[in-house]
């Protein structure tokens, strides 16, 4: 019960360390999408545009992020036993498809732009670009630093859109400054498509771990048949069956399974043992071990095995 206790109080505050984070990182977003929105209209630059048009989207993702997170805090209820931390992942889920949106749309418009090219305003591009850069900086700084990008998908996702804005900037910094050298006003739409499937490949990945997750898949940081060698290796268990793990949200893993033990054997201690050995070497701990013997089994179901 203590380490349930510990467990929960860690869990609680690094939730609110990524609330923060979040908050400060969608300030200083939108600040700065306003900076590159204005930016891209005077300069006639389609870098600055669609970074603009990117970081409209994050605003609203870093925002859908944050009602997700207050979401998560909500107490569980007789219809909803878990609560409501699968909004953390629909949230992670909807922002990997709005980048995939927003890639395509830069994409469209770079094809228009190398059909009718436009004179772009190097110098003025780089500089709001360079503004847009420091700030995308820090808030990933702050999103890395203060929140769990590492374990918590829906931060991640947020994480990786503010990354793709930091990448936009650079883009346009050096479309900037290869326009204002040599007028290569092709370059501008060139950057835009690089940055757009840069954002892609990071928009991909967070789509499939959401999915994997929304399907009940295993934890990618955890070996199934590894868990099943472990219960299996506990003294009196003859076997190991029904074994379950998934993720209800970031952070937090669940097993269920069914041993099969001799029928003389201490049945509380090897339950004891097993909720032992499934915290301390895979860190959950939200499990449920029905204990069998051999005069009475559960059938197994064929279907979810």
């Amino acid at each position: 019960m203590h380490s349930d206790h510990h467990h929960s109080h860690m869990h609680n505050h690094q939730r609110t360390s990524n609330r923060q984070s979040l908050a400060i990182a969608l300030i200083i977003t939108a600040g700065i999408m306003i900076l590159e929105f204005a930016g891209g209209i005077m300069t006639r630059s389609l870098a600055l545009l669609s970074d603009a048009g990117h970081m409209l989207s994050d605003v609203a993702s870093l925002a859908l992020s944050l009602i997700a997170f207050w979401f998560a805090a909500r107490p569980p209820s007789s219809s909803k036993t878990y609560g409501y931390y699968r909004f953390e992942i629909l949230a992670a889920l909807f922002n990997g498809i709005t980048l995939f949106v927003i890639a395509g749309f830069i994409v469209w418009e770079a094809v228009e732009r190398f059909l009718n090219p436009a004179v772009v305003k190097g110098n003025m591009m780089m500089l709001i670009a360079v503004t847009g850069l420091l700030a995308n900086l820090s808030s990933a700084w702050v999103l890395l630093h203060k929140g769990d990008t590492k374990d918590n998908l829906n931060l991640r996702s947020a994480y990786l859109h503010v990354l793709g804005d930091a990448l936009g900037s650079l883009g346009a910094i050096v479309a900037g400054l290869l326009i204002s050298l040599f007028s290569w006003n092709i370059v501008d739409p060139v950057v835009s498509i690089v940055v757009a499937l840069i954002i892609l490949k990071n928009a991909w990945g967070v789509i499939t771990h959401s999915f994997h997750i929304l399907m009940e898949g295993t934890p990618v940081t955890i070996n199934h048949e590894e868990v099943e060698k472990k219960l299996q290796g506990i003294p009196g268990v003859i076997n190991v069956h029904d074994l379950h793990i998934w993720t209800i949200s970031s952070g937090l893993d669940s097993l269920s399974c069914h041993l099969l033990v001799h029928k003389d054997t201490d049945h509380q201690q090897i339950l004891h043992t097993a909720i032992q050995l499934i915290e301390k070497h895979f860190a959950i701990s939200h499990t449920t071990i029905q204990i069998e013997t051999t005069d009475f089994q559960h059938p197994s179901n064929h279907v979810l095995h």
